[in-house]
């Protein structure tokens, strides 16, 4: 029997591999407004605090704050109608959630994008599947502040002995410190498997069965 009963997941990088549809929305605003286009690369190093973030460091020059509201309102709305266009769980991941579904498990996801695109994606590629989705929302810090965390598990009505997190990047590592869980990162996303393996010796789950094996031990 698992010691855990509630799963809270982040989304980019661990459920869904986002990167194409984020650099494609990025890279929309940018030749909108004559802004020099970012590379995937580029656009991967930039993720893990947020859209807004991501916008910010995507444009990179100094910008008056009027404009830069509108660059991120662009950027949210195009993102907004175009998220689900080539993202994509990664590979075991559906399975792996009907599993801890099936076994009875509370499953929840905050991510630091925004509040609408989580819902939509939740809805889009895992319907049924979560009890809470929670995305960036006003008056609510960002991760890796515990805030999003504590609200999840709040609405779960969940214990935080018997509760996990489960992500892909030192910023994930943190928020599971700052909220007082046990943490599982996973070696497919946007995380460098080399630095994320020590961050939690033992605990880098390289592939979707080795997850499942992480938190429903035999």
């Amino acid at each position: 029997m698992s010691q855990y009963d509630t799963v809270i997941f982040d989304l980019d990088g661990t459920l869904l591999d986002t990167l194409e549809d984020l650099a494609d929305s990025v890279n929309h605003v940018l030749f909108l407004y004559g802004y020099p286009l970012r590379s995937m690369a580029e656009i991967r190093s930039f993720v893990g605090n947020g859209v807004r973030k991501l916008m910010r460091r995507a444009v990179a020059d100094p910008v008056p704050d009027s404009v830069f509201a509108e660059l991120f309102a662009a950027f949210q709305w195009y993102y907004n109608a175009h998220c689900a266009v080539k993202t994509k769980p990664y590979e075991g991941i559906p399975e792996l959630l009907r599993e801890l579904k099936a076994a009875g498990f509370r499953l929840a996801v905050v991510s630091n994008k925004n509040d609408a695109a989580v819902k939509n994606l939740i809805e889009h590629f895992f319907p049924g599947l979560f009890d809470v989705s929670i995305g960036q929302r006003e008056g609510v810090p960002l991760k890796p502040a515990p805030d999003m965390v504590e609200i999840a598990l709040t609405h779960l009505g969940a214990a935080r002995r018997q509760a996990i997190y489960v992500g892909d990047s030192e910023v994930d590592s943190a928020t599971a410190a700052n909220a007082g869980l046990r943490l599982i990162l996973v070696a497919w996303g946007f995380g460098g498997q080399k630095e994320l393996s020590l961050l939690t010796p033992g605990r880098l789950a390289k592939d979707a069965e080795t997850l499942a094996a992480l938190i429903l031990p035999d």
